[in-house]
């Protein structure tokens, strides 16, 4: 609070000239220090971020690793206390396939997509808002009261129509996945307006009523679209996107979106929508799109401050042929 009673956003800080003065701003509301490490205090200069929107698609193993899921809430939080704006999409694969196989329920992928029948989406639904999200929320929140949990459904967020994987030129039908078709995205901005941290499981309604699994990588892709975003950060369990897998382990560092359409027929299954998801999301105004190793602690914070983590970014074509 101000000496006026008027509650301050630390984004009005944005005369900061470093992240020690965003910080300190927030401690002067909060009532609460915020401590960051000294290293990353450094490095916390963000000053041409400071406002803008940044949307992450937290996954891979850093959703099963104790540490890494801590320090990923970590790092969502000094975003914010640094001024940026995050917004989380999560994923939950492990934790899905983890119960559907304690259900006796077939487990089965096409194109990179998970085959849900009914039966399988109750499962989804049930882990991505009700266990995942449940508990992401409370990891952001020990650090204050930040997070709110959504879905894709809260308010229309995110409307869906039923996709088709295709498989060597086939149509392959998989079920209960959607597509988004449509974004509202007045809800994320409002929590944003007020200093909150959404945190928005990837489940969508269809116009006709039906409740869709939405890839997590493709729900960041269009939130990060309508959202108007500075940049996109998907975590996955790799270094990024190689050049040559299986035979080589160089990664790509960048690519332009004509470069990552090219190559999305040949990339395999769990890279295919992260890149599908980085394509759209330049193509249609986000800035950049990062692939980043979430194995690495703080992968999220050093990727969107420093650049400093193994990763691919893509780039709209035109900012490629005018670097």
């Amino acid at each position: 609070m101000s000496a006026t009673g008027t509650r301050t956003d630390p984004v009005a800080a944005g005369n900061a000239n470093t992240a020690n003065t965003a910080v300190a701003a927030v401690t002067a509301v909060t009532g609460v220090t915020a401590v960051l490490e000294p290293p990353l205090r450094e490095r916390l200069r963000v000053e041409h971020l400071q406002g803008r929107i940044v949307v992450i698609k937290f996954g891979g193993n850093a959703m099963v690793d104790e540490d890494l899921k801590r320090t990923f809430a970590q790092d969502v939080v000094d975003l914010r206390r640094a001024g940026l704006l995050p917004v989380v999409v999560h994923g939950g694969g492990p934790q899905i396939s983890a119960l559907l196989g304690r259900l006796g329920l077939e487990v089965r992928f096409e194109a990179g997509l998970r085959v849900t029948t009914p039966e399988v989406m109750d499962v989804v639904r049930m882990v991505l808002t009700g266990r995942v999200q449940r508990e992401l929320v409370g990891l952001v929140n020990a650090h204050g009261p930040y997070a709110v949990g959504m879905s894709g459904e809260d308010a229309h967020t995110m409307t869906a129509v039923r996709r088709t994987a295709w498989v060597d030129g086939e149509p392959v039908d998989i079920g209960l996945v959607g597509d988004i078709v449509d974004v509202n995205a007045d809800t994320v901005r409002a929590l944003l307006a007020q200093g909150r941290i959404p945190v928005v499981s990837p489940v969508a309604r269809g116009a006709d009523g039906q409740v869709y699994n939405i890839n997590a990588d493709l729900a960041a892709a269009a939130l990060a679209v309508a959202l108007d975003a500075e940049k996109l950060v998907m975590l996955t369990d790799v270094e990024g996107l190689y050049a040559d897998w299986p035979h080589s382990t160089e990664v790509i560092g960048r690519m332009t979106a004509e470069e990552v359409e090219k190559l999305l027929p040949e990339l395999a299954s769990g890279m295919l929508p992260k890149m599908e998801g980085c394509l759209r999301a330049v193509r249609a105004g986000v800035r950049s799109a990062h692939v980043l190793d979430g194995r690495v602690p703080h992968s999220v914070l050093r990727g969107v401050v420093s650049g400093d983590v193994p990763g691919t970014t893509v780039v709209p074509d035109l900012e490629e042929r005018t670097a």
